[in-house]
């Protein structure tokens, strides 16, 4: 185990955790229309902003979502699976900001879609 500490950690995040997404019932059906080869390096570019102050993300990620069928359970299962690739490759500070900011993210995400 080790903390996130370069983009090539990053990588191994993005790449486990949509490896679980693809292969999970309830999720999967979200992101098999798109090109994993175009979204990924837009989740590595996210997470490296998040996690290693790297400059160059500037989309709003909740507003992307919006527009998305989403409900409680969906956003429950995006971040156990999340937290659950975090505990299996990182330990450290990196590892409780990703987390902090993933649940941020789905309870902002599920909160605007019920009151959209």
């Amino acid at each position: 185990m080790r903390e996130i500490e370069r983009k090539q950690d990053v990588i191994e995040l993005v790449d486990t955790f949509y490896g679980k997404v693809m292969k999970d019932e309830l999720l999967s059906h979200f992101f098999k229309h798109l090109s994993l080869e175009i979204h990924l390096p837009k989740m590595v570019q996210f997470w490296s902003f998040v996690l290693l102050d790297e400059t160059g993300y500037a989309t709003n990620v909740v507003e992307k979502h919006l527009r998305m069928p989403l409900e409680k359970n969906h956003f429950d299962q995006w971040l156990k699976l999340f937290y659950e690739t975090l505990d299996e490759l990182f330990i450290g500070e990196k590892v409780d900001l990703a987390k902090q900011r993933a649940f941020t993210i789905a309870w902002t995400t599920e909160h605007k879609i019920k009151n959209n």
